[in-house]
């Protein structure tokens, strides 16, 4: 993990949320459709806080761990200056496979955002949803995030060189038969790994979830560029949340889930 606390020490990743709002704007509207109305909520993985920062305004008592010591400083002091430290219960720099010291059956909700597609071996990801589940109460609600293959085959295939080593068509192969990525190239972005959709709920179900919904937390909108979103853009804010709001009412459509570069599951512990 020493990699991955290297790349996320200097990477910005407030700002990719910001660079890239569709993800934030409706993995947001769905996990306030599906929260119960007030609770105790951990933010789990997760990075410098942009969710839990969201929660905490809504009133939820909120938990933050994150595998990055740097991103859970950054996150204390972003609840320090936004006026939101009151609303958390604590900042922990915890490994999601190991969350020592928060006790079993703790939270009404859960997010799990980042830590499924940067496990690579099963057992890890395995070891990650055990303790999700141990540290919900039963029938808590739980956000997870995944990234789909066959999305980030499209993306190597748009954009062979920036990908390395999906450049090739071993690459490809590598890829489509394992579900691991580890960049070609120095710094980049860390290993990884990419799930099959319909690995999603089985995968879930058999560690003690109940599948709500799962959904693109691209929508259908995954592949623009930025050129694209600049003729949106400069129609108007009125009509822009307009066009957001279609992407995200068909967010939800189980035929586009393989295209979305991250999707949203939503379960409840059984």
């Amino acid at each position: 993990m020493t990699d991955l606390i290297t790349y996320y020490s200097a990477f910005d990743e407030w700002g990719r949320l910001e660079r890239e709002p569709l993800e934030f704007t409706v993995n947001l509207h769905h996990i306030f459709a599906h929260l119960p109305s007030a609770g105790r909520v951990l933010d789990n993985g997760a990075g410098p806080g942009q969710y839990a920062m969201a929660l905490a305004e809504k009133g939820y008592r909120m938990t933050l761990t994150d595998l990055t010591p740097r991103l859970v400083e950054i996150a204390g002091a972003k609840a320090n200056e936004m006026g939101l430290s009151d609303n958390f219960d604590g900042f922990h720099t915890r490994d999601a496979r190991d969350l020592q010291g928060i006790p079993d059956d703790r939270f009404d909700a859960a997010l799990m955002l980042g830590p499924m597609y940067h496990l690579q071996e099963e057992a890890d990801r395995i070891r990650a949803v055990q303790e999700l589940h141990r540290v919900t109460k039963p029938g808590a609600t739980v956000f997870v995030a995944f990234m789909p293959r066959t999305a980030f085959l499209r993306k190597s295939l748009a954009q062979p060189e920036a990908w390395k080593p999906n450049h090739t068509a071993d690459g490809l192969d590598r890829l489509m038969s394992s579900g691991r990525f580890d960049h070609a190239d120095e710094g980049r972005f860390t290993g990884a790994y990419y799930f099959d959709i319909d690995e999603i709920d089985p995968f879930m179900d058999a560690y003690g979830f109940e599948n709500v919904k799962t959904v693109a937390s691209s929508s259908i909108a995954g592949a623009m560029t930025p050129e694209q979103w600049t003729y949106w853009r400069e129609r108007g804010e009125q009509e822009f949340d307009r066009v957001i709001r279609h992407l995200i009412d068909v967010s939800d459509d189980p035929h586009i889930l393989g295209m979305s570069p991250h999707v949203l599951y939503i379960g409840k512990r059984k």
